[in-house]
């Protein structure tokens, strides 16, 4: 542990999002102080250029590649906490997940692949835990304001209405902005997995896939597959791209907070597509347009034609300016057990995939290096609202451009 050097490494530094968080942490911490942290990947030519572009003269580089163990564990070795975006994480990301469990290094992500999630824990979580290595996924737009907005109005439900929500629903008010090449190269290849694999299906289908195998819950989950009314709201609905890693996020949440929202908590999510004609119209667009994603991606012939033609690359997203005017806008309800009810809202001034999701990262980064000590949690994988708490909401609102609000609790 003497051989550390840093607070935060940054490994995947030059793609996409990796170059806005790294611009986020100069603006931020800048380089040569207090937070001391440096920038990882494997071309070091290319890290040169983006310090340069960073007006960084004194920020470390480390040269690292994600197939090369030796290589991940000197990095790792160096450092409290490394930041991964590096994805897709089920095809790149285990080797680093290793090197951080083995030297109990603190680690995060912004994965949203259910899958391999599932798969690390169950290959590493016992090792982790004997380390003392904290591994938290999850940590961009999928699936901070979810979970933390599940948080936030599960803590503002014990204070106003003396009980949590045994039911939260989330819907998507208002979202601008673009998906990233890599959550879309994420999303493709979870549908290609699960095109050929019915015990994936299976798997992918189970709210609590990736809870501790003795949490689960007798009531069954809701989830919006079609257009359909949600009076709650008054607006009509379609499903949700992201609900499938969110809600799964948010029951671990629950589970490693000893059923802190109840053992039969029951989240879905879903996009509100408005009123009327208009709004049932546009709830069975998405719907049929989601749908056709999801097959074409697992079908060969027209995955190739997608990643050819229609979708953005990895490394590929808007300029500075199309993130800037990007922002979206959650709202939540909850239901107590005696049916008092609250709603609460999330809201992110920012393009959520790109600019949102740096600040978040980046955000959950510091965090894990320096406001949650392992003596109060320790080794294991957690969620963002189990490790993190009041903590992350604050640095979220001080830091990130997210707010977390209140609306009415009857």
């Amino acid at each position: 542990m003497s051989e550390q050097q840093f607070d935060i490494v940054v490994f995947g530094a030059t793609s996409f999002v990796g170059q806005i968080l790294s611009r986020y942490l100069m603006e931020t911490f800048g380089s040569g102080g207090d937070v001391k942290w440096a920038i990882g990947g494997r071309s070091e030519a290319k890290l040169v250029n983006l310090k340069t572009d960073l007006g960084a003269t004194d920020l470390p580089i480390l040269t690292a590649n994600a197939d090369d163990e030796p290589s991940l564990r000197k990095m790792c070795g160096q450092t409290r906490v490394v930041v991964s975006t590096v994805g897709p994480y089920a095809l790149y990301g285990e080797p680093l997940i290793k090197a951080c469990v083995e030297l109990g290094t603190d680690y995060c992500d912004l994965t949203g692949e259910v899958q391999w999630i599932r798969k690390m824990i169950q290959t590493y979580e016992e090792q982790a835990k004997k380390s003392g290595a904290r591994i938290v996924h999850c940590c961009g737009f999928d699936s901070i304001p979810s979970d933390m907005g599940v948080y936030f109005l599960q803590q503002q439900a014990r204070e106003t209405l003396g009980a949590p929500c045994t039911e939260v629903k989330m819907r998507v008010r208002a979202l601008k902005g673009e998906f990233s090449g890599g959550t879309v190269a994420s999303l493709m290849n979870v549908a290609k997995e699960a095109g050929s694999n019915p015990a994936l299906r299976k798997e992918l289908a189970n709210p609590f896939s990736i809870c501790p195998p003795e949490h689960r819950s007798a009531k069954r989950q809701p989830n919006v597959k079609s257009a359909e009314y949600d009076r709650d709201f008054d607006a009509w609905l379609a499903p949700f791209v992201m609900a499938g890693i969110n809600t799964r996020i948010v029951h671990r949440s629950n589970a490693l907070m000893g059923a802190a929202y109840g053992k039969e908590f029951t989240y879905d999510e879903a996009m509100m597509t408005g009123k009327g004609i208009k709004g049932r119209l546009a709830a069975y667009t998405i719907t049929v347009g989601l749908g056709g994603f999801l097959v074409a991606s697992a079908l060969k012939p027209t995955r190739y034609v997608l990643e050819r033609f229609v979708v953005p690359k990895p490394g590929e997203g808007p300029s500075d300016e199309a993130q800037k005017k990007g922002f979206y806008d959650l709202r939540f309800i909850g239901r107590t057990a005696d049916g008092k009810t609250i709603r609460t809202k999330v809201t992110g001034d920012q393009d959520p995939g790109y600019g949102s999701t740096g600040k978040m990262l980046g955000q959950a980064a510091a965090c894990l290096a320096f406001d949650v000590s392992k003596t109060e949690r320790g080794g294991g994988f957690w969620t963002p609202s189990s490790l993190f708490g009041d903590h992350l909401v604050s640095r979220l609102r001080d830091h990130a451009g997210l707010t977390f609000e209140l609306l009415e609790q009857r």
